[in-house]
C-alpha cells in the first residue's frame, strides 16, 4: 500500500466528507437567503423542461440504487433470498433505465447551459464547476455499469467498494479494496468525492430545502376582481 494509495483512498475521502458536513452547517448558519436552486427558467424554458424531468428522476433512482448496492451488504440479500442473478439482473435493466434518463438530462442540461448565450452570461462559475463536475460523475458511473458490469467483467464492486465506504463510515477504512479498482471506477469514486466537497458552496443545498410544509399548506384561494361601474 503506497502513500498515493492512503491519500487517495483514506485522507482524501475525509477531507471531502468533512467538508460536507461542516460546510453544509456553515452555509445555513452564514447564507439561508442564499440557500435556493436559483431558477433559471426565465431564461429559457423548452430544453430545461426535458433536462431537469430526466435529471432529477433519474438521478432520484440512481441514488437509491447506490444505497442498495454500496450501504446494504451483500449478505442481507443473501439473507432474504436475492440472488446474484436478481440482483444483477436489476441493478442492469432498472439501474440501467435510470442511467439512461440521467445522462440524457444531464447533457441536455449541459447542452443548454452554454448554448444559451443570456443563460451563459448569468451563469457564476460554481454553477458551471458544479454542471461540469456532475456530467463526469454521471457518465463514469453510467459507462461503468454499461462498459464493464453489464457485459460480465468480474469487479464486484460490492465485494470491493461497498465495503471500504462502510468501512469509511465506521471510521475502519480499507484502502486495498479499491487501490486496484478499474481505472473507470476510481474515477467515478474520486470525482463523486470532490462533488460531495464542494457542495455546501454551490446551489446543490437546494437539494435538502424539502417543502413538506406544503403537505398541510390551505389552498391560495384567488377570485377575479369586477370592475365597477361607474
Amino acid at each position: 500500500m503506497t502513500l498515493l494509495d492512503q491519500f487517495l483512498w483514506v485522507i482524501y475521502p475525509y477531507i471531502m466528507l468533512t467538508l460536507f458536513v461542516a460546510g453544509h452547517i456553515y452555509r445555513y448558519n452564514t447564507d439561508q437567503f442564499g440557500w435556493s436552486a436559483k431558477s433559471s427558467e426565465f431564461l429559457e424554458k423548452r430544453r430545461l423542461r426535458w433536462g431537469s424531468v430526466l435529471f432529477h428522476w433519474g438521478i432520484l433512482f440512481v441514488f437509491f440504487g447506490h444505497v442498495a448496492g454500496i450501504l446494504v451488504p451483500k449478505t442481507f440479500y443473501e439473507s432474504i433470498g436475492i440472488t446474484e442473478e436478481m440482483y444483477h439482473f436489476g441493478a442492469v435493466w432498472f439501474g440501467g433505465a435510470a442511467g439512461v434518463a440521467t445522462v440524457i438530462g444531464v447533457v441536455l442540461l449541459l447542452w443548454r447551459r452554454f448554448s444559451v448565450r443570456r443563460l451563459l452570461r448569468h451563469s457564476s462559475k460554481s454553477d458551471l464547476v458544479v454542471l461540469l463536475l456532475l456530467t463526469i460523475v454521471i457518465l463514469t458511473g453510467f459507462t461503468n455499469t454499461v462498459g464493464y458490469t453489464a457485459t460480465g467483467g468480474t469487479f464486484d464492486y460490492r465485494d470491493t467498494i461497498g465495503p471500504w465506504f462502510r468501512g469509511l463510515l465506521t471510521f475502519r477504512p480499507l484502502p486495498q479494496l479499491v487501490s486496484d479498482a478499474p481505472i473507470g471506477f476510481q474515477i467515478h469514486i474520486l470525482s463523486a468525492l470532490l462533488l460531495f466537497g464542494i457542495w455546501p458552496f454551490t446551489r446543490l443545498v437546494h437539494v435538502w430545502s424539502i417543502p413538506l410544509t406544503y403537505l398541510n399548506r390551505h389552498y391560495v384561494v384567488y377570485r377575479r376582481m369586477r370592475a365597477k361601474k361607474i
